[in-house]
């Protein structure tokens, strides 16, 4: 194995580390919120969940990220993609250090793109390509939101004549399982994201073209999944505290609300038309068109003012980061 090949594939394990640790989190912050789950099982139970949202949703995804941008082949390539998974390493962390919950799809998606351009110049962007990732911003934010709002006035609507207490007790069985079904479709997308970008490294190093769609090995799903779990028990409960209590207090019916709003979209977006969507921008979207539902108030507004400026400020942070980690490394190496 080659040295630019090993930094690199460590450097993608970095990046998957670190979306664990910010990122796998928001599958869970409602079902903590609303103490269905402790902090603690609900991070044991996401880790399982990934695995199977990782394994069972084909290559769908990672072949949209593989085929991104065009960076040649050979070693500088290798090094490019290195410098692209640094600079999501360093954005993430510096987000989490203020307990600000950013997309780490985003970055690595800014990240590659300002890595393509720096290496390959424009001609390194696939349109076609790009057009899904624009796509996938459109349904995390407006649709997640809309469908959010109106999907927790319907069960509001549906449960008006049902007991607080046995509707607690419904929703609480129903929170654990939208919960997994969440965690799924977290490990379904963002999994498949960086073994998108696994698998692009190891075809480089070789020398060999990208196909459309790619393969992925099954010893390369069952290192993912556990980096990824790794980072998830090791970090996260700040943003869970950003996400599930400082942004919105949500009663049990909203958070399934949300949860069920959101691993939907995230998942048939996955099978069908393999387009990349943010877990954080789904959930958090879903998140306040939940609590929007029974009043704007419960929103806290100034929290996801800052939230949203996170999320837009990535693209360029991470395109930008990219592009100059990438020029960087080339003069180094």
């Amino acid at each position: 194995m080659s040295l630019a090949l090993f930094v690199a594939l460590i450097l993608v394990c970095a990046s998957i580390f670190v979306n664990g640790w910010t990122d796998a989190p928001n599958a869970i912050a409602t079902v903590v919120s609303t103490r269905v789950l402790s902090p603690r099982v609900a991070v044991i139970m996401a880790t399982f969940f990934n695995l199977v949202g990782i394994m069972c949703f084909g290559s769908a995804v990672a072949s949209t990220i593989a085929n991104l941008v065009d960076v040649g082949t050979g070693s500088n390539p290798l090094i490019a993609i290195c410098a692209a998974q640094l600079s999501i390493v360093i954005w993430s962390l510096t987000a989490w250090r203020f307990g600000i919950p950013t997309s780490e799809s985003h970055a690595l998606i800014a990240g590659l793109m300002g890595a393509g351009i720096a290496y390959n110049g424009l001609s390194a962007f696939k349109l076609a390509e790009f057009e899904k990732v624009l796509w996938g911003i459109f349904i995390s934010t407006v649709v997640g939101f809309t469908a959010a709002y109106f999907v927790t006035k319907l069960v509001g609507y549906l449960f008006r004549r049902v007991k607080r207490v046995k509707a607690n007790r419904f929703f609480s069985i129903g929170q654990m399982a939208s919960a997994a079904l969440m965690a799924t479709s977290h490990g379904a997308q963002d999994g498949q994201k960086f073994m998108g970008v696994f698998v692009l490294v190891i075809l480089l190093a070789n020398n060999q073209p990208v196909p459309s769609t790619v393969h992925i090995d099954l010893w390369i799903m069952l290192l993912c999944s556990l980096v990824m779990a790794i980072g998830t028990s090791i970090g996260g409960y700040r943003i869970i505290k950003t996400m599930g209590i400082d942004m919105v207090k949500l009663e049990k019916y909203q958070g399934f609300s949300a949860e069920i709003v959101a691993s939907l979209c995230m998942l048939i977006t996955t099978v069908h038309s393999g387009i990349p969507l943010s877990t954080t921008n789904t959930k958090g979207t879903a998140m306040m068109g939940a609590g929007a539902a029974r009043r704007f108030s419960d929103v806290n507004w100034g929290i996801a003012k800052e939230m949203v400026m996170a999320w837009v400020l990535t693209f360029p942070a991470c395109m930008l980061l990219g592009y100059i980690m990438t020029k960087l490394f080339i003069l180094i190496f």
